[in-house]
């Protein structure tokens, strides 16, 4: 496994021969609040990443015991005037934007808070895996704002726009079994076991097409919300770019000499 870091606040571990990039938060004395700065660092680490086309998937993690991420930077926050606050927005939303559009499957691990920020930051992920710890929520009307990376999108995307009207407005939190009920995560794990059962989905994932992969994110994400038949017109084009791919040739030929393909990536 190696290690790279962005900045003070953020780590890529590369696990499985590098298909696996694992995205770790890394700003254990504020429980990874997003400051300016590491922001700013999520959005290199990112953008990193998107170069990097041996990376297959990537796993949003933590290393924080108790927190996978409790949002916005308040104390920051309380220092800026105005002006400070509308300069940091571009750079506090690019953040969000940037591991929303990864153009690999995302899993995030969550454990502990994941809170306003924070559980954007797992919306924005494919797949959200998280320990029996796991309490999350979107309170910022508490404060005076609302959800501004990406909450009130993602949200009622997942659960329905009744349901996130109810969690937006309420402000609460909700523990990990009411969670895995409402659909806020995806799979509830035994405690301490959020990371390594992540890194093992992704691990799963990274077997496959690169290709594939990219292509079927691409054409679940672009079709989401369209009606049926303009939705079937993404994926065709979807299908398309992977039809007449090494990825396609080699997995046919895989398939009928019975082992296990070597896929170029193209």
């Amino acid at each position: 496994m190696s290690e790279e870091r962005f900045g003070e606040f953020v780590l890529v571990r590369r696990h499985a021969d590098g298909y696996v990039a694992e995205l770790a938060l890394d700003r254990p004395k504020a429980m990874n609040a997003v400051s300016t700065a590491m922001a700013q660092s999520l959005s290199a680490a990112c953008a990193a990443l998107g170069e990097d086309r041996d990376v297959r998937v990537v796993v949003l993690t933590s290393t924080h015991e108790r927190a996978f991420c409790v949002g916005a930077d308040l104390k920051e926050r309380n220092s800026f005037s105005d002006a400070d606050l509308l300069r940091q927005r571009p750079v506090a939303r690019g953040a969000y934007t940037a591991v929303l559009e990864l153009a690999v499957p995302t899993v995030a691990a969550v454990h502990g808070f994941a809170l306003g920020g924070g559980f954007e930051l797992a919306l924005s992920c494919d797949v959200i895996v998280a320990d029996r710890t796991a309490v999350v929520g979107l309170p910022e009307v508490s404060v005076g704002v609302i959800p501004g990376g990406g909450g009130t999108q993602l949200l009622p995307r997942r659960v329905g726009a009744a349901r996130a009207a109810e969690l937006v407005f309420t402000a609460r939190r909700v523990a990990a079994e009411e969670a895995r009920e409402l659909g806020l995560v995806d799979q509830l794990v035994e405690e301490g076991r959020d990371r390594e059962e992540a890194l093992e989905l992704a691990s799963r994932m990274a077997a496959n097409s690169p290709v594939g992969l990219r292509a079927a994110k691409r054409a679940l994400r672009l079709g989401h919300g369209l009606d049926l038949r303009a939705g079937l017109e993404v994926e065709d084009a979807a299908w398309r770019s992977v039809a007449f791919s090494g990825d396609r040739a080699e997995g046919v030929a895989a398939f009928n000499e019975k082992r296990a393909p070597r896929w170029p990536g193209e």
